[in-house]
């Protein structure tokens, strides 16, 4: 949010900003189906926000309590439902905080009487019936030469250069590091101190809750995108990669700061008040639009401070606001004034009045230009906002609610590699394990559940159940460990409860297999099986996923190239397209297991190698499994295999694999790159005559469709 005295400095700056961009947007993470179609919508004059900010200047009226009550019940009057008095400003708190004494910051802001400024504030607005949600106006914005900042440096960020300040509306200002964890714990303090100290309605971030795109070149940020992404951070500040990564690392910091705020009130409101989207991702790093789709934010007022009428309505029909306003109270930030420049009523009323057509509310910068300073006389200019205002619109706080995403359908990258040290190959998804940092672990398309070792826990509670779980893998590792119930995380997207997780603290090799994978030196990367066939686990944590997100997946591998691939995660009538589905067979249930349980095993496989006399070829079973490099057919006795004899087979021996009407895949062993190659085992020990593991390779050719409401597994054949 723009401060009172050095808003024309931004305002020349902003003039130009419309032309630098295109009216389009684009989301970093998520891809969401969600296609709104309508130009206006209606909001609830219950929900309509009608708000005020109390900047830093108004506090010079607000230090005397019968002010304070005179200007709420004003308000009141004149129908305003809704201020944001500011509580974080140039490195102090307005309100006497435990949180920065501890940090030595001293306090200033007392009232004429001593009093509590901001407690007076929200008991007089209390009475008067108005929501009061204080305003965290700086965010990661200080001073440089404050109290903190010199107390602090290292928390700091940088430009390449090694410039550590930037020129914003708030003047000369350095940026603490949103990366930094005792950053992380010091905002977070501060906004639980608010939420706890006053029983707040909630708390506004605005536009400063954000990075110039031009920092984030200090050493702790170089060093943890180095360790996470096996290379440097680019030259190029605005490079797509570092750009969404440095994004996505304040998405997260917002995700646990609405867990904190939500722990402690669940019906306070999340209000973010940023600048347009494409300029607030693109230059300030601040993914808001992934915020509401997440679910994290439960009002949002962006800052809209045009003179012009048509350029005004240019933004405010802007996609994402259509979008945004479908799920939660929208409202435009609109300047009623400066002390040295004032607006007109005129110019007010016409932005109000083409908000409010749209379905959109007002908040109005800053409250002393409402009437105080103002062209107009103050009668006339209180009469005009209550034309605007005409009826009361009294907002219910009790009805804020916890929010799902908004989107039913996401795609999440598939890695080629685990992490820098892993040289394993297949697919790895990143995830977060009680709120660990975010790991790549596995992806294993024939097993369901989740296996990660101890290390991969965060600091978020684990419920202990004493129990130890075995599962033996299709190469003979055999993985031992606890199951445990915690939270688990897939990019940004959180399950609904605890899910089962095996704590892995234990790797060997069966007998009969006796060259593992536990037997290489590598690290164990964790596995996370994603079919619904759940046999040694409770369930597969996608299940838990929020809404359409839980009904199933689809995975597509990169055909082959160096490219990522993707998992697709929730099904619509969309991404099903173009799948041929074969049925699953349905297994008994699992007391606790969510939805129904299918057999991931495929029936009436086809199976045929060049150069044998194998038999049984069409009553194989196969599973498609991404976590094996290599492909394989195991068989109960050497007379199924007819002439192939255990291990590897060669060139000539192609093999093919047909599901009748749903697929027909071939493949020459051994020709790409270690993916295509193909093992003959004979096990005494197998659960079926002969059965198929399809390899890794398999997913160059066709994407896979797991669906746990119909019981069904799709293939695709890629484009």
């Amino acid at each position: 949010m723009t401060t009172l005295r050095q808003f024309l400095n931004w305002r020349l700056i902003q003039r130009f900003l419309p032309v630098l961009f295109i009216a389009s947007f684009s989301i970093a993470v998520f891809l969401g189906n969600l296609t709104p179609t309508v130009a206006q919508i209606s909001e609830s004059p219950r929900q309509q926000i009608r708000g005020v900010w109390l900047t830093n200047n108004d506090f010079d009226i607000m230090k005397y309590q019968a002010k304070v009550q005179d200007t709420m019940a004003q308000l009141r009057r004149l129908n305003f439902n809704t201020v944001y008095p500011v509580v974080w400003n140039d490195g102090y708190t307005k309100y006497p905080s435990a949180v920065a004494q501890q940090q030595g910051i001293p306090f200033f802001f007392k009232g004429a009487e001593g009093q509590d400024i901001i407690a007076d504030i929200i008991n007089q607005g209390r009475r008067q019936g108005l929501v009061t949600i204080p305003w965290f106006e700086f965010g990661f914005m200080v001073p440089l030469t404050s109290e903190l900042a010199s107390a602090h440096p290292t928390w700091l960020t940088q430009k390449q250069d090694g410039t550590q300040t930037s020129i914003t509306a708030a003047g000369e200002v350095a940026w603490f590091n949103p990366f930094h964890p005792e950053v992380q714990k010091f905002i977070t303090d501060l906004v639980v101190e608010i939420i706890t100290k006053y029983n707040a309605d909630g708390i506004q971030f605005d536009d400063h809750m954000s990075l110039p795109v031009d920092f984030g070149y200090d050493s702790y940020t170089i060093k943890l995108y180095t360790e996470e992404t096996g290379n440097p951070p680019p030259p190029n500040p605005q490079a797509q990669a570092w750009v969404q990564w440095r994004a996505d690392k304040i998405t997260a910091f917002m995700l646990q700061l609405h867990q904190a705020v939500k722990q402690i009130k669940p019906n306070a409101i999340i209000s973010v008040s940023p600048n347009y989207y494409d300029f607030a991702y693109k230059f300030q790093l601040q993914d808001w639009l992934n915020w509401v789709r997440l679910g994290i934010v439960d009002e949002l007022v962006m800052q809209v401070y045009r003179n012009e009428l048509e350029a005004f309505i240019s933004q405010i029909t802007r996609p994402e606001i259509i979008e945004t306003q479908q799920y939660i109270p929208t409202g435009i930030g609109i300047m009623t004034g400066l002390r040295n420049r004032p607006v007109s009523l005129q110019q007010i009323q016409s932005q109000v009045r083409a908000a409010q057509q749209r379905g959109l509310g007002a908040v109005f910068f800053y409250y002393e230009s409402l009437w105080d300073i103002a062209p107009e006389p103050v009668a006339q200019r209180q009469a005009g906002f209550l034309e605007i205002f005409a009826n009361p619109a009294l907002r219910d706080t009790s009805q804020i609610t916890r929010r799902k995403p908004t989107f039913d359908t996401l795609s999440v990258p598939l890695y080629t590699k685990g992490s820098v040290s892993q040289a394993s190959r297949g697919y790895f998804l990143e995830i977060s394990v009680a709120n660990g940092r975010p790991r790549r672990v596995l992806l294993d398309t024939g097993s369901a559940g989740l296996r990660v070792p101890p290390e991969f826990f965060g600091n978020a509670p684990v419920r202990k159940t004493g129990q130890v779980v075995k599962e033996v893998l299709s190469d003979g590792t055999i993985l031992e460990g606890e199951l445990v119930y915690t939270n688990f995380r897939i990019g940004f997207l959180a399950t609904e409860e605890p899910v089962p997780v095996q704590v892995v603290t234990s790797r060997k090799c069966t007998a009969q297999k006796p060259n593992c994978s536990a037997k290489n030196s590598t690290g164990f990367s964790g596995i996370i099986g994603v079919n619904y066939f759940e046999r040694t686990l409770p369930y597969n944590p996608l299940r838990k996923l929020p809404g359409n997100l839980s009904n199933g997946a689809i995975v597509t591998g990169n055909g082959g190239t160096n490219n990522n691939g993707s998992l697709t995660l929730g099904l619509t009538g969309k991404n099903r397209a173009g799948f041929k589905m074969i049925s699953l067979k349905a297994q008994p249930a699992i007391n606790g297991i969510p939805g129904n349980r299918w057999d991931s095993r495929l029936n009436a496989v086809c199976l045929t190698i060049s150069g044998s006399a194998m038999k049984n070829s069409c009553n194989s079973r196969m599973v498609t499994d991404s976590r094996n490099t290599n492909g394989f057919v195991e068989f109960k006795s050497p007379n199924l295999a007819g002439k192939l004899k255990p291990g590897r087979l060669r060139p000539e021996n192609t093999v093919k694999i047909v599901i009748p009407q749903v697929l027909d895949y071939s493949l020459v062993p051994g020709n790409r790159d270690g993916f295509n190659l193909w093992n003959i085992a004979i096990s005494t020990q197998a659960e079926q005559p002969v059965f198929v593991n399809s390899g890794i390779g398999f997913f160059d050719r066709y994407d896979v469709l797991f669906d746990l409401i119909n019981g069904q597994q799709g293939f695709r054949v890629r484009r």
